[in-house]
Formats: C-alpha cells, sequence, structure tokens
C-alpha cells in the first residue's frame, strides 16, 4: 500500500476578533473587508487534500509561557479571548474534541528534542483556534490540541520546538499556525497613506523570506525580520501573531514555502503561507 503524502504546515491569518459572525460596512464593489479571508478558510480544508487524523494549533493568543505548554483536555472549553463584540459572540460553541495522545505524543517529541516542555489540562479553544477553524472544519470532527507559544518569542526557539514537531506531519496530523502578518493594533482601523506603504514592503519582505531556498536561508532571513525598517510598525505592541510562523517554518523542515492568500484591510495586506 502506497503510503499518503506527508501534510503540509500553514501559517494562517486568523483576522479581527469574531469577524465572520458580525457584519461589515461593503465596499463599492459589495465585499466585505474580511470576505476573501472566509473565502480561503472555508477552502483550506480541501486545499489540505484529505482530512487529517487530528490538527495541531499553534495560535499567537497563547503566549506568556515560560516553556512551549500543550493542551491536553478531552473537551476543551471556549476561551473568548476578545473584548466589547456584541453578546452573541460570546455564545460561539466549536465542539470539536481535544486529543490526549496526541498531546502526549507532543509533549515527547519535544522532550526528545531536548526542549523543556509542559501540558495545561484546562485550556480552552482561544479566538486564534475557533475562529478559522469553525470556518476550516466546521463539523468540528477532527480533533484539536493546541501548543502555546514561549513568552521570549524568540526566532531560534520557536524555530526548533516546529522543527520538533515535524515528524507529526507524516502521521497524519496537520499542522496549523495560527496569527497575522499584520498586527498593528493602532493603525488597524486607519488608512495612512504613509503607514499603508510601511505595511506593503514589509508584506513583500516576509513574502520573499519564506519563499527561501532552503530551510536555512529561511531562518536566517526570519531571524532578521526585526531589522527590516518597516517591521515594527506592523506589530504593535509586541509581535506575538508573528511567532506562529517561526514555528511554521521549523515544522515545513526542507520543504519550500509559498504565499497562498493575500487579503488587505484598508490597504494593509496580511498574508497566509503553506509549506509542503
Amino acid at each position: 500500500m502506497t503510503q499518503p503524502k506527508r501534510l503540509p504546515v500553514y501559517f494562517i491569518p486568523h483576522g479581527g476578533g469574531p469577524w465572520p459572525f458580525m457584519e461589515f460596512p461593503k465596499d463599492d464593489q459589495g465585499k466585505g473587508p474580511w470576505d476573501d479571508l472566509g473565502t480561503f478558510l472555508r477552502g483550506l480544508s480541501d486545499a489540505v487534500g484529505r482530512r487529517p487524523k487530528a490538527i495541531l494549533v499553534v495560535s499567537g493568543h497563547w503566549e506568556g509561557e515560560p516553556v512551549p505548554t500543550v493542551s491536553s483536555a478531552e473537551r476543551p472549553g471556549m476561551l473568548f479571548d476578545y473584548y466589547n463584540f456584541p453578546p452573541h459572540t460570546y455564545e460561539l460553541s466549536y465542539p470539536a474534541p481535544g486529543s490526549p495522545h496526541l498531546a502526549a505524543r507532543a509533549r515527547a517529541l519535544l522532550t526528545a528534542a531536548g526542549i523543556d516542555n509542559a501540558e495545561d489540562s484546562g485550556r480552552g479553544y482561544d479566538h486564534g483556534v475557533f475562529i478559522p477553524l469553525m470556518l476550516a472544519y466546521p463539523d468540528a470532527d477532527v480533533p484539536v490540541t493546541m501548543i502555546s507559544l514561549k513568552n521570549t518569542l524568540d526566532v531560534a526557539s520557536h524555530v526548533a520546538i516546529g522543527k520538533a514537531l515535524e515528524p507529526l506531519r507524516d502521521e497524519d496530523v496537520l499542522i496549523v499556525a495560527s496569527g497575522m502578518s499584520y498586527h498593528n493594533m493602532r493603525m488597524f482601523r486607519q488608512a495612512e497613506p504613509a503607514h499603508v506603504q510601511q505595511a506593503i514592503r514589509f508584506d513583500a519582505w516576509l513574502e520573499k523570506a519564506v519563499d527561501s531556498e532552503n530551510a536555512e536561508e529561511r531562518t536566517a532571513r526570519l531571524s532578521a525580520w526585526d531589522q527590516n525598517p518597516d517591521a515594527r510598525a506592523c506589530h504593535v505592541p509586541d509581535h506575538d501573531h508573528l511567532v506562529p510562523l517561526f514555528v511554521a517554518s521549523g515544522a515545513a523542515g526542507a520543504d519550500a514555502g509559498r504565499r497562498v492568500f493575500q487579503g488587505h484591510f484598508l490597504g494593509k495586506p496580511y498574508s497566509g503561507f503553506r509549506f509542503g
């Protein structure tokens, strides 16, 4: 029997708050600001090509842990980590089961790589997890395990975390890094021309960094992300939403990356990437 091809790794944008469940003004073409992202996420399952055994999500909304921490709940609850939205957005439900087995496997891989780690049996699905998965896997029938960022938010250790988890791709686990390639909340709803140009330049630089010829070059380029003159303008107050991309890059191994989505919010681009 032919062994199925290993699953890809994705870095996906998860958008702003509970956006799929809200109404937004339409532009002259009748499109809302998040319509393109919705189309992309709804097509993610087909793009993957087959139903994975489980999904491992690294979310930009689970940070602050001293070591990578893995969720081990069998039935994770909901973590509504957004504020001042309509009441109905706090009644959403995503009843996908957790996977204690995947949690244990992920921890074993991290330990084998010499990476200290921990588990959290009470962690619920934050909106970096449940919002995109409600669109990509609406039946909530694929088990989901989450892994946190480290509070260092550095490139090297997060690439190493991803590298340690790479074997999961050969075990029919889909690794999804959920963040935003642009995440300046102070400027998000503004269309200031000079800042829009900063965002355009940084997104173009990021695409070139991901599309590097080999894994070592990709890591080197991503490691210099904050030396880009536009980088800090695109990630305020910090870069927690970019860090999941570093994990995805590590889990990619030798597989090349490419941009598979680009959306715009008031002229500012934000992108999604696939490896493998």
